[in-house]
């Protein structure tokens, strides 16, 4: 499926975010999940929110969902929301950034489907590819930082996409790589 294709999907489902449509792009590390929503970003120019913004580091899955959400909410009731993106090397919160206002929002990353956010979502997405692909791409993007991480990462990814369900919750699933 192109962009394109998902853009179509977005446009023709319902607005459940306030009058923001929000395309939630889900799936396990190294799936593709953010050059798909900057391919999609760009047809509709939209703003994209990145959960690796979100995350309170290399165990802050959960903090990041909850970020995301409250996100959502505020976008929802139209209301102004900034966060402070994490800095990885810092391992600390950044200056706030105010979330612009944006017909659309795509939040994109691992967590972005879980259940508050799914239910705000005009589309889910989830990525996905074979292990060993994803751990290549993130390890060639992260480089050596991720890889220390990848097994407690991918851990926290299971207990969190088996509790949520995403895969099977979602909209549309895509296979990469």
């Amino acid at each position: 499926m192109t962009p394109p294709q998902v853009v179509d999907l977005l446009l023709a489902a319902p607005v459940r975010c306030g009058t923001t449509r929000l395309l939630c792009i889900d799936g396990p590390a190294g799936s593709g999940k953010t050059t798909l929503a900057n391919a999609v970003a760009a047809e509709l120019d939209a703003t994209v929110l990145h959960m690796d913004d979100l995350y309170a580091g290399w165990s802050g899955l959960e903090a990041g969902v909850k970020q995301a959400s409250r996100i959502a909410e505020a976008v929802a009731l139209r209301r102004p929301v900034t966060y402070a993106p994490w800095n990885w090397h810092r391992s600390d919160r950044d200056y706030a950034i105010d979330v612009a206002p944006s017909p659309t929002l795509i939040i994109e990353g691992v967590g972005s489907g879980a259940g508050p956010l799914r239910d705000r979502a005009s589309l889910l997405v989830w990525m996905d590819a074979d292990e060993d692909v994803r751990q290549q791409r993130a390890l060639a993007r992260d480089g050596d930082s991720f890889a220390p991480h990848w097994t407690m990462w991918a851990d926290q990814e299971r207990v969190h996409f088996l509790r949520e369900r995403t895969r099977e919750r979602a909209d549309l699933v895509l296979e990469t790589g």
